[in-house]
């Protein structure tokens, strides 16, 4: 069965591009393990120097897929079936440690909720200016996972992370320009052209200058245990998830209501 996840190459460049236009490019079980897959592979291919992911048809990545009939179909499920380091972790994990070379995300439209997580893991962000950012656990009654609590902070300070979850925002590219979640914006129509020269600039470098440089920036970025970090995020989201709060908060926006909390 297609994975929903499309693998090419163009010179040194590796691109992975997530290809379920019909779900937003949402993450079913098979698709976040395919980009896993696929980044482990970059990272043992000596042809490969950078790797740029990116979304299709208008979307970078909207979150974990609700609907399917795999394991992530339900946040319930979602809750019952995590391990402690299951694919929302590997992110991270795979990107900063697993794989030596810069990682390009290309974010060209909406990453919401896992899919930001996925997006804030690359070493380097472009943003189509349509493109919509926003992490939503609060809505649904969550906690941020796949590494948000690490990456947040890195781009946007405590305060600054705080604040974008807390109050539940949504940025669009020079937004997220503006207070750092991204580190370029682009016209929606120039973005597949820029991301595709900002890889092939990348790929004039040494190979071995750019794996060495990620890895001293990966170690001096981790001031503190990412996998007792991640663990932590996945302990916090199922306790919230399982709460009676955490069932209210999704009932009330599947029914399109506001939400009556009691605190437990």
């Amino acid at each position: 069965m297609d994975s929903g996840l499309e693998v090419t190459s163009r010179g040194h460049v590796r691109v992975l591009t997530l290809a379920r236009p019909e779900k937003r490019n949402a993450l079913s079980d098979r698709l976040a393990w395919a980009i896993i897959d696929a980044l482990e592979e970059a990272a043992r291919d000596d042809h490969v120097r950078v790797v740029a992911i990116k979304g299709s048809h208008g979307a970078f990545c909207a979150g974990v897929d609700l609907t399917g009939s795999e394991t992530y179909s339900s946040l319930t499920a979602q809750t019952a079936q995590i391990d402690d380091l299951h694919w929302v972790s590997r992110f991270l994990l795979v990107m900063r440690r697993g794989c030596d070379k810069p990682i390009v995300g290309g974010i060209n439209g909406a990453a919401v909720g896992a899919g930001l997580g996925l997006a804030m893991a690359t070493d380097v962000r472009l943003a189509a200016r349509s493109a919509r950012l926003m992490a939503g656990y609060t809505r649904i009654g969550g906690s941020p996972d796949g590494g948000l609590t690490i990456t947040l902070i890195e781009a946007l300070g405590y305060e600054g992370a705080m604040r974008f979850m807390l109050e539940n925002r949504t940025v669009d590219g020079a937004q997220a320009h503006a207070i750092g979640l991204v580190g370029e914006v682009v016209e929606d129509e120039a973005f597949d052209a820029r991301l595709d020269a900002y890889c092939d600039e990348l790929c004039q470098w040494s190979p071995l200058t750019l794996r060495l440089l990620k890895r001293g920036m990966a170690k001096a970025s981790e001031t503190i245990d990412w996998e007792a970090q991640l663990r932590y995020e996945v302990a916090n989201i199922t306790r919230a998830f399982t709460s009676e709060d955490g069932r209210e908060a999704r009932a009330a926006f599947l029914e399109k209501r506001a939400p009556v909390f009691k605190g437990r």
